[in-house]
């Protein structure tokens, strides 16, 4: 498949980690990112980086867990560029969420932020790329997506959403021009992942986005990585519920 070109991007999740380091990927090669964040400060950090490089990009101070906000404000970037090219929905919450002490506040903030905000990020200007016959929209979801994991029953969810509505929208623009990729990363280190004590097969920041960029750029319907972890993960796809549950169980 032959690699895309784009002249705009946006990506949201921008002030660090995954987001962060596709940014700076993709200003290298002459695009245009506007970088999306809550984080002024991070964001003006990564400008003046990616400045001393030679490369553009725009901060652009936004929290996607306000829908409306995020809906204006890219419509407005979308139109005072002559239509963004990428858009990839990366702003993502993750936080334990066990049902024996599941916390309201943090499913609550998950929706937010990994459901409401992902999908008013990949729908704000939708209709104006198919207008346009040219696109691409990607979401940024999880191997965390294919089951129900133990203790992440909000992020789980989250983005099992995300990797299905994903599905929806590459069925339905097949023929429009507009490209649609869902990619779904193992353990990579960032801030979010600090969290977590046990992390197999955990890939570097820098690692993981020479992979997304590259997928990107092929335009990958889907792509999952590491191997090591996507493959063990097909496995409990489709192993029956006894086994899973047990698994899980006794998974520390």
């Amino acid at each position: 498949m032959a690699e895309m070109s784009y002249r705009t991007a946006l990506i949201t999740g921008a002030s660090s980690g995954l987001g962060r380091g596709l940014a700076l990927w993709f200003a290298r090669r002459g695009v245009k990112v506007y970088a999306a964040a809550r984080r002024r400060e991070n964001l003006e950090a990564l400008a003046n980086e990616a400045r001393a490089a030679g490369a553009h990009i725009e901060p652009v101070e936004l929290d996607v867990a306000d829908e409306e906000a995020t809906l204006t404000r890219i419509r407005e970037l979308d139109a005072a560029c002559g239509g963004l090219d990428l858009i990839i929905a990366n702003a993502g919450f993750g936080q334990e969420s066990s049902g024996k002490r599941i916390n309201w506040e943090t499913v609550k903030k998950t929706i937010d932020v990994n459901v409401t905000g992902a999908a008013a990020t990949l729908c704000a200007v939708l209709p104006q790329m198919v207008e346009r016959k040219r696109g691409h929209i990607v979401g940024v979801a999880s191997l965390a997506a294919w089951r129900g994991l133990k203790r992440q029953a909000a992020y789980s969810a989250s983005k099992a959403f995300l990797s299905t509505f994903m599905e929806s929208l590459r069925v339905d623009l097949k023929t429009t021009g507009v490209r649609v990729t869902c990619i779904y990363p193992g353990f990579v280190k960032s801030e979010m992942t600090a969290q977590n004590k046990s992390m197999p097969f955990l890939l570097e920041t820098e690692e993981a986005v020479e992979l997304m960029g590259k997928a990107i750029l092929r335009g990958e319907a889907e792509y999952a990585f590491p191997w090591q972890t996507a493959s063990l993960m097909s496995l409990m796809k489709v192993m029956p519920n006894v086994l899973f549950d047990t698994a899980m169980r006794k998974l520390r």
